[in-house]
Parts: C-alpha cells; sequence; structure tokens
C-alpha cells in the first residue's frame, strides 16, 4: 500500500492516534512503515511538479481544525513544508471520505511496499486468486511492484548538475599531462639520435646524405639544430611553454608554465615533433640566451621566435637583420586581434608572421604544425 493510501485509510478509521513518527519514519502501528519525507501521489495544483511528502499531509490532516494562516505559522515552527491553501479543501476532502477521488492524484507516484506491508499477507492485492499467486511466484512479484517514477521523472535531479564531475576529470587530465611533460626523457631522445650518427636529424634525406652541420662528440645536445627564444615575459613564446607548443600544439601563457614549474627556469629545452605521420622524430634544442653560444653554435641555430625589438640581437654576430633573416629562420607569434602596432618592425624583416587566438586553444596545433613545416623546409635547403 501507497502511503497516501494508508493515511487516508488510517483518517477514515478515526486511527490517525495509532500513526506515530519514530525518527525519520512514520509508523502506521505495525502494519506499515514509510519514511517521513517520502513523497506521496497527491500533487499541488499551486506548485507545479510538487508531490506532498508523508510527513506534510500528516501534520496537515491532523491539523485541520485550525484556521489556514494558524497551520502555516505551526507548519513553520516545525520546519514541516504546508500545504497551500488552493489544495486544502478538495484535500481534506479525499483524506476524510467526503470524496473518492481527485484529479490532484498521481498514481505513477506510489512507492514500492515495504518488508513489514509485505508480510502482511491481507494487504496483498485482494483481486488477485491466492491461489494462483502461491503458484506462480511471478504474478506474486508483479502484485507487489509499483512504478516509482516515469521515464520523464527519473531525469529530474533536484539540486544536482554534473559541473563537479567535470571539473574533477578536468583536473585529473591536466594533471596527467603535467606528469607526463615531466616524465619526458628529450635529452636522452636527443642523444640517441646523435650516437646514431645523426640520422639526417629526422628530415628524411637519403641514406648518402649527411646535415651540413658540425656533429662533434657525442655530449648530449651537440650537433643538435638550435632555436632561440626570447628572454622577455611580453612574447608570447618563450623558454618556458615553447615546449608544448610545438611538441603538443597547445598554446599556454608563460605565466601560468612559471607557476606550473615554480619558478625553475631551465637553461635548454629540447623538442621534437611528435603529432607527425613520418615516422622519423626531429630533435631541436631552444635556448633563449644567445651570449651563452660560442662560435661553433652559431653554425646550429637555424630560427628563432621574434620580439619585434631591435635589442634582442644585439649579441648576434651577424652585421643586420637581412644577414640574420638569410641564415636563419624567423618566427614571429602574436595573437590574431593584437593591433598592427604591434608588428610594424617585425613586417620590415623576412619573418613569417603567425596568428593564433586568444580563447581557441584547439587552433594552436595548426600553427604548431606552420612552424614544423616551415622549419623542416629551411633545412631539407641548408642541408643541400
Amino acid at each position: 500500500m501507497d502511503p497516501l493510501t494508508a493515511l487516508r485509510d488510517y483518517t477514515i478509521r478515526n486511527h490517525l492516534d495509532k500513526i506515530s513518527r519514530v525518527g525519520d519514519d512514520f509508523h502506521f502501528g505495525k502494519e506499515y512503515t514509510f519514511p517521513a519525507t517520502i513523497e506521496t501521489a497527491y500533487r499541488s495544483k499551486h506548485v507545479k511538479s510538487t508531490h506532498y511528502t508523508l510527513e506534510t499531509l500528516h501534520h496537515f490532516i491532523t491539523n485541520q481544525h485550525l484556521k489556514h494562516s494558524e497551520y502555516v505559522q505551526n507548519a513553520s515552527a516545525n520546519r514541516i513544508p504546508p500545504v497551500t491553501l488552493p489544495d486544502r479543501k478538495a484535500l481534506q476532502d479525499y483524506l476524510t471520505g467526503k470524496i473518492s477521488s481527485s484529479d490532484s492524484i498521481d498514481f505513477t507516484m506510489i512507492v514500492i511496499p515495504t518488508a513489514a506491508e509485505a508480510d502482511a499477507g491481507d494487504k496483498i492485492d485482494q483481486t488477485a486468486d491466492e491461489d494462483d499467486l502461491i503458484t506462480n511466484p511471478i504474478k506474486w512479484i508483479k502484485t507487489m511492484e509499483r512504478p516509482l517514477k516515469d521515464r520523464e521523472q527519473i531525469l529530474c535531479c533536484k539540486n544536482r548538475d554534473f559541473y563537479s564531475f567535470l571539473t574533477a576529470a578536468t583536473r585529473r587530465d591536466e594533471e596527467r599531462q603535467r606528469q607526463d611533460a615531466l616524465q619526458r626523457k628529450d635529452n636522452l631522445v636527443a642523444k640517441s639520435r646523435i650516437e646514431r650518427g645523426g640520422e639526417e636529424l629526422g628530415l628524411g634525406l637519403d641514406g648518402g646524405q649527411k646535415a651540413k652541420l658540425h656533429l662533434k662528440g657525442s655530449k648530449i645536445g651537440e650537433g643538435v639544430p638550435i632555436i632561440l627564444v626570447p628572454s622577455a615575459f611580453s612574447t608570447l613564446i618563450t623558454i618556458y611553454n615553447v615546449k608544448e607548443f610545438l611538441e603538443d600544439g597547445v598554446f599556454i601563457p608563460t605565466d601560468v608554465k612559471v607557476n606550473q614549474m615554480k619558478g625553475v627556469k631551465p637553461d635548454c629545452v629540447t623538442v621534437q615533433k611528435k603529432f607527425s605521420r613520418d615516422r622519423v622524430v626531429t630533435a631541436y634544442e631552444v635556448r633563449d640566451k644567445p651570449s651563452t653560444l660560442k662560435s661553433e653554435d652559431w653554425d646550429r641555430v637555424v630560427a628563432v621566435f621574434v620580439l619585434g625589438k631591435e635589442w634582442q640581437f644585439k649579441d648576434w654576430p651577424y652585421k643586420d637583420h637581412v644577414e640574420i633573416f638569410n641564415k636563419v629562420l624567423g618566427f614571429y607569434l602574436r595573437f590574431e586581434d593584437d593591433s598592427v602596432e604591434s608588428a610594424k618592425h617585425v613586417k620590415q624583416w623576412n619573418v613569417k608572421i603567425i596568428s593564433i587566438s586568444k580563447n581557441k586553444r584547439h587552433q594552436d596545433r595548426a600553427a604548431a604544425l606552420e612552424v614544423w613545416d616551415r622549419l623542416e623546409e629551411f633545412m631539407r635547403s641548408r642541408s643541400r
């Protein structure tokens, strides 16, 4: 039996005094036990899609003699949601037996019978043949079943959303990516390439060709092409975030990377082209201090990300911009909505300007691929 029917039955039989509340449950004598906050089949006409709970109906029917204003104050004092005034008369008539039904009753909300009810043999559907129920257990089980909610109501979760699950999953994914980045053994990749004789540094050259670079010794990084980046934080690409941009195709602001790395600045970063169908892996050193390069190191400098300022080239062994960008491939990374003034000097140089979005990170991959395509073409032309 559902709680609404049980409450109506006890009201009509004048047995309300046999209903007692113990903790969070209502005990209907020794017959039934229901949770106090269980929703009944009686819907409110005033509050849409709201079903009155058992404690609300019990408090209402036991205080039906009170004026509505007094009843509402009493319910509020007991922290029980009250029955609204438009619902009061019809609900009272139904519970006291003056009317047999109401269009406010939705029996799709009837709860599954409790164990106490199941033990009471006389509470099973009396219309069913008892002998048939005994010989057909499946039919007995179906007789006891009651629908809780329909397919639309089951999708309604009060005070629930999936935002917390999304943020938790995002945090785990970011932490995994950070750990993967820390565990990359990029220097070992560069060393193994040199120990194999360079293997054309992944440039796709024929077996007999050798890159025209100075491959001396086997020290990690020695002989590997060098990419220079600005040391200033005012540029988009720095030694802090160049790895994620070139390897993963994702731009991460420098200040974010500085916090992740706890302010530890690397002297050199090794990057390699990973998001490619080519089986050959290309390794490059990235540095941001030209003043520390030796004369033989400058022969390995193949590219530079420019800041757009003249002073960036003060320690370079070349006389002017024409000579610099004839020997070294230049890139200038900017946000697509930056003003034209920010690149006025760069437009006078032989530099490739690459624009990225401030917010659309899925577009970073295309920008990184453009850098790799131009860099590999430049290396092939230099090795001839």
